[in-house]
């Protein structure tokens, strides 16, 4: 399995509109969550790290090819998938689709080897 690590900061004053958004993810809209993740074939994680620069939440993603599970997530037209990219764009102020098209995070540490 390979792992990807992504860090998006949270836009100032929307901690709790994420929490919110956090919430529909393990609630009402958990089974499109897991089928989602699970049609990509990939798990995410996701952790929120409070910093003095403000919060970040810090995403993995494990599969078989995390990178391209992403590439084709933000390429989606599932309605679940265009309710999730407005809402990481409204709370993080990223657009996730113009990410895509960026460099990848490169793994540079692994205490395995």
């Amino acid at each position: 399995m390979a792992l990807m690590a992504v860090a998006f900061p949270i836009v100032p004053g929307k901690t709790a509109d994420w929490k919110k958004f956090v919430g529909e993810l393990k609630g009402a809209r958990h089974a499109e969550y897991v089928a989602s993740r699970k049609g990509l074939g990939m798990r995410e994680r996701t952790f929120l790290q409070p910093t003095p620069m403000g919060d970040m939440v810090l995403v993995t993603l494990e599969g078989d090819k995390p990178a391209e599970a992403f590439g084709r997530f933000v390429n989606s037209t599932d309605p679940f998938t265009l309710w999730f990219l407005a809402q990481v764009k409204e709370i993080h102020g990223v657009d996730l689709k113009q990410a895509a098209s960026g460099p990848m995070p490169e793994l540079v540490v692994d205490s395995a080897g």
